[in-house]
């Protein structure tokens, strides 16, 4: 089954986290079909915390991919996001 889930980067108590599309039996840092965005939980002032390419992420559902829960919350507030900065223009 195809996932789309976190791979951690980063240095140690620093994360990074690349949003990937990989088989499910590869490795948690493993090999991965394509990156499709990232996130820093530890952005601070004019850092982006969350960047997803959200016509790759619907693709690979619409293909049968399976978000993980933390990548659904994750695509969720995107998409919340998005509709804000939409709002506010």
């Amino acid at each position: 089954m195809v996932s789309i889930r976190l791979s951690r980067g980063g240095a140690k108590n620093r994360p990074f986290y690349h949003v990937v599309v990989t088989d499910s039996r590869s490795s948690r840092d493993g090999r991965y079909i394509e990156r499709v965005g990232f996130f820093n939980p530890l952005a601070r002032g004019g850092e982006q915390r969350l960047f997803l390419d959200s016509s790759r992420v619907q693709y690979w559902t619409a293909n049968g991919a399976q978000p993980s829960d933390r990548v659904a919350r994750l695509i969720k507030d995107a998409a919340k996001s998005a509709t804000q900065l939409s709002i506010a223009e």
